[in-house]
């Protein structure tokens, strides 16, 4: 980063205290680090590979030559439109910042607790994601191991500990760690591509634009028996809830050199990036399928009985390898992104305990307490909602799906404010990086459409209890704001509480060793 100048530093710094907050954590992320975060925790390795039944066991070959183009368009949309108001508004946690400074308190607290509780499920989803593949590559194989809850939460305590570790000791090894897995996600998804490739019986292209209908037993159950037209739509949350967590580069500002330039390209190339080289790689695996019935009638097995019936043992193994890696680093991403919405949130109160989870530790200037308390609540996720089940649908299955639609929610809330509050007092500077008007509230139309959208498909059986869950959660948000929180919750400054906090800044700042706004 040698072209990070003093002015520039100078810079960062004044916009943040511009907004009433101190520069607590270091700035030692890149632009290209602000961009591996993000990359990281699409990772297409993991939802990728992990979630392929909703495709091959769902409209088969045309749900990723078709469908994963159309799903990934419909997450750019929501990249672009956020990524405009991140560069006005460059902060940790940026998507409470925004749902506050464009709506008012409730619309923040709001947006804070859909983005939150999406996070905190998703790491353990993540994870089990993580899990489930190395008992399927590694795990059954070469230890023996079979899967029990038991099993399951020591995997997930050990590999989500050491992520929450590796986070403590600093952003300067969580860039280092995340800018490898950037690198290490495009070389292995282009040797997957390559392998696949060599492995393929023929090259029937035809069959990546073939649709076809698998719902029910012939797709292994994956989707209940339904039209072709549905399970094609339902087959788009493929792509739509692999290309998620894009937002990481927004929870990162305050780490990143240059925020206001650097956070919405990353925001925007991650979700570019991951969509080429998605698209390649699962085409490549489609056209290595000997037979797409067979495939699909795998359900969620069909990863690992290609591989097993196409490729080397060996170069399977090698790349089993380097995807449980990019795994693991795509779990270590997301403690960074949900430790900084947590101390972003907490620093204003938000949070019981906000005192101790917006503590940063001034050896490592990280917010320690809250990425521990991200970390132990995604593992306890994992294990209390896998004891339960709603008819044959484990809770966590059901919460999983309806957490990815809280996160939608949180993306969708400050873009529908932007869409209104653009040219008025509330938002009346843009910054550096500014698509316009009429582009901006454009993409901000489609992300309301696509939200609707995802809202309907991520409720469809056999997930429909996420609908109950979903309505059940607005309706005790609504209990505790109006019963507690609105008259407690103050949230971020904003006009002359921002001049009230300078001397806090300046104590904040000089707590962890940072010399400021000079």
């Amino acid at each position: 980063m040698s072209d990070y100048t003093d002015l520039d530093k100078k810079q960062d710094v004044h916009i943040l205290h511009s907004m009433g907050y101190a520069q607590e954590l270091e700035r030692r992320m890149s632009s290209f680090s602000n961009f591996a975060v993000s990359f990281s925790i699409i990772c297409i390795l993991s939802g990728g590979i992990n979630s392929l039944a909703q495709a091959t066991a769902g409209a088969g070959g045309a749900a990723i030559g078709v469908g994963w183009p159309v799903g990934c368009f419909i997450s750019l949309v929501f990249a672009v439109a956020m990524a405009q108001i991140s560069s006005a508004y460059p902060t940790a946690g940026g998507l409470y910042h925004w749902g506050s400074i464009l709506g008012n308190r409730f619309t923040g607290w709001l947006t804070a607790w859909f983005n939150l509780l999406g996070l905190v499920t998703v790491l353990g989803a993540i994870n089990v994601g993580t899990y489930y593949f190395f008992m399927g590559s590694f795990g059954t194989t070469y230890l023996g191991l079979t899967d029990t809850t038991t099993v399951r939460i020591v995997f997930l305590v050990v590999i989500t500990g050491a992520q929450a570790l590796v986070n403590h000791m600093g952003i300067g090894l969580t860039a280092k760690l995340t800018d490898f897995s950037g690198y290490l996600i495009f070389a292995t998804s282009i040797a997957l591509a390559v392998v696949c490739l060599l492995a393929a019986p023929s090259y029937e292209f035809g069959r990546l634009f073939t649709f076809a209908n698998y719902s029910g037993e012939v797709g292994g159950n994956v989707w209940p028996s339904t039209s072709g037209t549905w399970v094609f739509l339902l087959g788009l949350l493929l792509p739509i809830y692999t290309i998620t967590g894009y937002d990481a580069s927004a929870h990162t500002s305050e780490e990143t050199v240059k925020a206001a330039e650097s956070v919405p390209r990353g925001m925007v190339a991650s979700v570019l990036w991951s969509a080429l080289f998605g698209y390649i790689m699962l085409c490549a695996f489609v056209l290595m399928l000997p037979n797409m019935d067979d495939a699909a009638k795998q359900g969620w097995n069909v990863f690992f009985w290609a591989m097993d019936s196409q490729v080397n043992p060996i170069v399977k193994d090698i790349l089993y390898l380097a995807i449980l890696v990019s795994q693991w680093l795509c779990g270590l991403a997301t403690v960074t992104s949900v430790s900084r919405m947590i101390f972003a949130f907490s620093r204003d109160g938000g949070l019981p305990a906000s005192k101790a989870l917006s503590k940063v530790s001034p050896q490592y200037r990280t917010p320690v307490a809250a990425i521990w308390t991200g970390s132990i609540l995604s593992v306890l996720f994992v294990w209390g909602s896998s004891l339960v089940s709603i008819g044959d649908t484990p809770v966590y299955t059901i919460v999983v799906s309806c957490t990815v639609i809280f996160l939608f929610f949180s993306f969708a809330i400050p873009i529908t404010l932007g869409l209104f509050a653009w040219g008025t007092s509330k938002w009346d500077k843009m910054g550096p990086w500014n698509l316009g008007e009429g582009v901006f509230k454009l993409f901000a139309v489609l992300s309301i459409i696509a939200m609707i959208l995802i809202f309907i498909l991520g409720i469809q059986p056999p997930n429909e209890w996420a609908l109950y869950i979903t309505v059940g959660f607005l309706v005790v948000t609504a209990i505790v704001w109006f019963g507690f929180e609105s008259r407690r919750f103050k949230g971020p400054p904003i006009g002359a509480d921002v001049a009230k906090r300078q001397a806090e800044i300046a104590a904040a700042e000089a707590a962890v060793g940072e010399s400021g706004e000079r």
